[in-house]
């Protein structure tokens, strides 16, 4: 892949590379809900140093390993890429996100006195945490089972799409917001074990969404995104 060609877009790299995704989170490149956008354009608006990122790219490109994970995930069709997609992310995130709640309302009842930026944490967290639930489940019991009869239900996988995607963007929103109250997810020096463990896996968390709405965005849905046509 050239990726100096001006067309070329953020997502169609990641899906290529998925190594990409770690170089683009580094100079603070959205690869999940802007993954449509051009990576020159981008580039340019964000004032990155484009012949530094362009090495960055083609070096990982000549140290890829030819590995399953990177063939497998653009060849999948899309009733198995939903089956990955549901067993890899939607499963993590029934585990995780009752578990961060839980930590989150642990943390602000012990720290929330001096660190008042974790009443705004929670209040986000929460807002995400229930936004998603629902995502998972319009995905489920809608969207991957449209998938099985795709002829028939082109229109609808459609329309589905539309949502889908717009409320990926919405979480993305809300993950920029609380990297920003969390201050980068930094941990302050008077804090506990448990204030640590709780960022950690929100920095975690963000990743993971990063990685599952790419999946979609990006490679499963992506011919059904009429953004721009």
């Amino acid at each position: 892949m050239n990726f100096r060609e001006k067309n070329i877009t953020i997502g169609s790299v990641v899906a290529e590379l998925p190594k990409a995704s770690k170089i683009f989170g580094g100079y603070g490149i959205d690869f999940c809900c802007g993954g449509h956008r051009n990576l020159d354009a981008v580039i340019r608006e964000q004032g990155i140093p484009a012949e530094e990122i362009y090495q960055a790219l083609e070096e990982a490109q000549r140290e890829r390993e030819d590995s399953y994970r990177d063939i497998s995930l653009n060849s999948m069709s899309p009733t198995a890429l939903s089956t990955y997609i549901e067993d890899r992310h939607h499963s993590y995130l029934r585990e995780a996100l009752p578990e961060i709640a839980d930590l989150l309302s642990t943390i602000l009842r012990v720290h929330g006195s001096k660190h008042k930026e974790l009443f705004e944490v929670y209040r986000l967290y929460g807002m995400l945490k229930s936004d998603l639930e629902q995502h998972l489940l319009r995905e489920e019991t809608m969207l991957f089972p449209a998938f099985e009869n795709e002829a028939d239900h082109r229109e609808e996988i459609s329309e589905l799409s539309a949502i889908i995607i717009g409320e990926h963007e919405a979480a993305g929103e809300v993950l920029e917001k609380l990297r920003h109250a969390t201050g980068h997810y930094h941990i302050p020096e008077d804090v506990c074990g448990t204030f640590r463990k709780t960022y950690e896996l929100l920095e975690e968390l963000e990743q993971d969404l990063h990685e599952h709405i790419h999946l979609e965005n990006n490679i499963l849905l992506k011919q059904y995104d009429t953004r721009g046509n």
